[in-house]
């Protein structure tokens, strides 16, 4: 799922397009960004509606083999169409809130029947899925391992469904992480034999809480852009401005915005959470950097008394 870090680089990455945009509507802003968002578990969706689909691509295949005149052997072996049937998958096609969303975001493999053959095609020349067949224990348990051999060994090992995923989802280097985790929380949450009790995995660990969250986080660092900038500007004056990077600007600005506009964040964590992303989206000096303006300036704030944090905080 999307934790408070995943949803920073959304509230970036939609503070950096508005940084470059002639379009200063901060609607328009918010509206993007909840689609990104939206967009993680609709990559999610596709992914399950994926695994599904090859499943049923062995009724394609066991076709393909009664039609033939002289069947080999090995065709023999693999005539079964015991995947299709693959308790998993089963309880996956009962969800309801899977096949709500499904018919939400419109997903359907059919634009590159290529992908769903390819992955069938690698599953079948597998010891793993020989060694499926042949057993008969059909409890979700022992049923989904050939699910996650499916998703972990082959659909994350190959070039050609990376390159398919990446066409589709723009963000999908960065959110590959976020999906593997839901899917991974996906086969821990199916766990029951009854389909009802098996639910997907939570986009967040609390919605509402989140939404809140990221709209406060990048409309206070648009409301305050020119404020904090200039604190900013006021501890860089042996800089050139051109010679920070944006990003950098970027993560500084919503750094003071947390710092003192988020009481119930710790201090401690805002200020970890910037470097940490500074060091997978800015240059590689950008983190040390960054935690000695934000030193300085989160001093400025404790004298000025502008730092106001209550309770005991959320972890982030």
């Amino acid at each position: 799922m999307l934790n408070r870090r995943h949803l920073r680089v959304k509230v970036m990455q939609t503070l950096y397009a508005y940084s470059l945009s002639e379009d200063k509507s901060i609607v328009n802003f918010e509206k993007g960004l909840l689609k990104n968002v939206e967009e993680v578990d609709e990559m999610y969706i596709w992914t399950l509606n994926l695994l599904d689909e090859v499943a049923e691509y062995v009724l394609v295949d066991v076709e393909g083999i009664a039609n033939k005149w002289i069947p080999s052997d090995k065709d023999k072996t693999y005539s079964s169409t015991k995947l299709n049937n693959n308790t998993f998958i089963d309880s996956l096609r009962q969800n309801r809130e899977y096949l709500e969303k499904v018919k939400r975001y419109k997903v359907d493999w059919s634009y590159d029947p290529e992908i769903v053959r390819s992955i069938y095609s690698q599953l079948k020349d597998s010891a793993e899925y020989l060694a499926y067949l042949e057993l008969e224990d059909r409890s979700i348990a022992v049923e989904k391992d050939i699910i996650k051999y499916i998703f972990k060994k082959i659909i994350l090992k190959s070039p050609d469904i990376e390159q398919a995923l990446d066409e589709r989802f723009i963000n999908w280097q960065v959110d590959k992480e976020v999906l593997q985790a839901m899917i991974a929380k996906t086969f821990k949450n199916f766990s029951s034999e009854v389909p009802a009790k098996n639910k997907l995995a939570d986009l967040t660990p609390s919605w509402i809480e989140d939404k809140d969250f990221i709209l406060d986080l990048l409309k206070l660092s648009v409301k305050y852009a020119n404020e904090y900038q200039e604190m900013i500007a006021g501890k860089t004056k042996n800089w050139e401005s051109d010679r920070i990077a944006l990003i950098d600007n970027l993560l500084m600005r919503m750094a003071i915005t947390e710092l003192i506009n988020f009481p119930t964040i710790p201090v401690k964590v805002t200020i970890n959470e910037y470097i940490e992303l500074s060091k997978s989206f800015s240059t590689l000096k950008s983190s040390t950097f960054i935690n000695g303006i934000l030193d300085k300036i989160l001093a400025d704030l404790n004298a000025q008394r502008r730092i106001k944090k209550e309770g005991r905080g959320l972890i982030a």
